[in-house]
């Protein structure tokens, strides 16, 4: 018997991970999800699966978005596009043949595997962030100073490593490169992973290799910390983005939670009553906005979008000055949180 589009969708989601493993193989399953660069099976990390969760709606096991599109779907819309099918008919007979073969047993995930550390696992980004040092006097420090970055006050989540590895891909050598360390952690302070900028120290700039930033260990739901947030938090993508907004409002808590796939997948805390969302102007920033905005609201969290006026608030900063920064921050956050953070920066 045929079996309409909805059914044929929620049996794919029942062996999501399966799914993941033949049509996404160039992925890794990292926590509750699978991750990899595009339906087509690219090599990358924009695209999330969740391979476990609810039986239907939000938050269902089989949604997958990308965040560098901000396209999204379910697993029968992976079988088409990674199958270049256009007609239904031809999606669901790809469908039930793969729903008729045998299943093996899943490979074990990444972070099982033997090693004392795996590569890329969390205890691996706890031994990195371990063995790096606080970012004074660094060319870290220089870094940030020359993307108008000021405001260093309360960083420990950053670390300078002089040496740290980089290898473009597994059929090159291993280069080593000066790099900023930033430790992703849980509620808990507990580093689940860690993300990579490596550095050239003459042009105190992102190093020229292929892929100056990287992350490891388990991302998402957590973030890079700057202060722990109760009732109020700003997120948003980038490190720079972040620490940008603090020369302005200084005392806020912010994380930033380093792709916007992740950022709309961070967690909230139990306290949370109002979330600033730094928005990257492109078109996947504005689908992680709309994702947590309607998560936020959801749990009964006021959401508030802040918006550059150029392509990030870094952007901004470096471009347009502190001051028009400040200026443009001021009408967009509440008013009572203006007095509240605003004012040492005035």
């Amino acid at each position: 018997m045929a079996l309409g589009a909805a059914e044929l969708a929620h049996r794919l989601a029942r062996d999501a991970e399966a799914v993941c493993r033949y049509y996404l193989s160039n992925g890794r399953r990292e926590g509750r999800y699978w991750l990899v660069g595009d339906v087509r099976n690219a090599p990358g990390r924009s695209l999330f699966v969740r391979l476990k969760g609810l039986e239907s709606g939000k938050g269902a096991a089989g949604k997958w978005t990308d965040a560098a599109t901000g396209d999204h779907g379910d697993l029968l819309d992976v079988v088409r596009e990674n199958r270049g099918l256009v007609e239904f008919r031809d999606v669901a007979n790809e469908a039930q043949r793969f729903l008729s073969l045998p299943r093996s047993a899943p490979e074990p995930d990444h972070d099982r595997r033997t090693s004392s550390a795996p590569a890329g696992s969390p205890e691996s980004a706890r031994r990195l962030f371990a063995m790096a040092q606080p970012i004074t006097g660094t060319v870290v420090e220089a870094y940030l100073r020359k993307r108008g970055i000021t405001a260093l006050h309360g960083t420990g989540s950053l670390r300078f490593h002089p040496r740290c590895y980089y290898r473009p891909d597994r059929h090159s050598p291993t280069e080593t490169w000066p790099a900023m360390i930033a430790a992703v952690t849980d509620f808990d302070g507990k580093i689940t992973g860690a993300h990579r900028t490596w550095l050239d120290p003459l042009r105190r700039d992102k190093a020229a290799i292929d892929t100056p930033r990287r992350a490891m260990g388990n991302l998402l739901g957590n973030a890079v910390r700057f202060d722990v947030g109760r009732d109020c938090l700003a997120a948003g993508e980038g490190i720079e983005t972040m620490l940008s907004l603090r020369c302005v409002v200084p005392t806020m808590p912010m994380v930033a939670a380093l792709s916007a796939a992740h950022l709309a997948a961070i967690l909230f805390p139990a306290t949370l009553r109002r979330l600033y969302i730094a928005r990257d102007n492109d078109p996947a920033g504005d689908g992680a906005m709309a994702s947590l905005i309607d998560r936020a609201t959801e749990a009964g969290i006021e959401a508030i979008a802040l918006s550059p006026r150029l392509g990030d608030f870094n952007e901004d900063l470096r471009t347009l000055g502190i001051d028009a920064l400040r200026a443009a921050l001021r009408v967009q956050i509440a008013p009572e949180d203006v007095a509240r953070f605003m004012e040492l920066a005035t």
